[in-house]
């Protein structure tokens, strides 16, 4: 078992502070679109949306993105779950994913948003920023910056999936500080 490092209330309070932080950088809703990439920053995003649709009083648009097709290391994919109800093109897209880490992910995600047209800006929004980058992207929005080691795993569990919230660290062959703590944690 690992160090949990947000329960369900961290979650939450760190989605919120996320919300106003995307809000205030763009002034506000108008032009905002959210895109999670499929499969655990789908209902991030979701969250995210609806927490910026509360605040502002007007609907933030949310949907989808489906990246199989467009990694350069997994096989490629025939069905395609993407679902991006909206127009993309002169919008302010917010990508979201719940973990950054060597930041292929992000890369494939933007080629596959490219489809749709051309956003004004594209902006990435994670939950957990675990380091170790191959390639030069990096979030614009982060709840949590995660020192670890390359063996490390995360695991982002969310209700819709996992019936429970939490982000959970498992360290490979190393030990905790103590009980439910890892060895070093930075809140952004």
């Amino acid at each position: 078992m690992g160090a949990v490092l947000l329960d369900a209330g961290d979650m939450r309070r760190t989605l919120g502070r996320m919300a106003h932080e995307i809000l205030e950088a763009n002034q506000g809703a108008d032009q905002l679109v959210v895109v999670g990439i499929l499969r655990r920053g789908w209902p991030i995003a979701k969250r995210l949306a609806f927490l910026m649709t509360q605040i502002e009083g007007t609907t933030v648009p949310c949907g989808k993105i489906d990246i199989r097709a467009y990694r350069d290391d997994k096989p490629i994919i025939e069905n395609d779950a993407t679902e991006i109800p909206f127009e993309v093109t002169g919008r302010n897209v917010i990508l979201v994913d719940e973990v950054i880490y060597t930041a292929r992910t992000a890369r494939a995600a933007l080629d596959a948003l490219m489809r749709f047209g051309r956003p004004n800006s594209v902006q990435l929004a994670v939950l957990v920023d675990r380091g170790h980058r191959e390639l030069p992207i990096e979030p614009n929005y982060c709840g949590r910056k995660i020192q670890t080691e390359k063996s490390d795993h995360i695991i982002v569990k969310v209700n819709e999936y996992d019936n429970e919230d939490a982000v959970v660290l498992e360290k490979s062959g190393a030990e905790l500080d103590s009980p439910g703590k890892p060895l070093t944690e930075k809140a952004v």
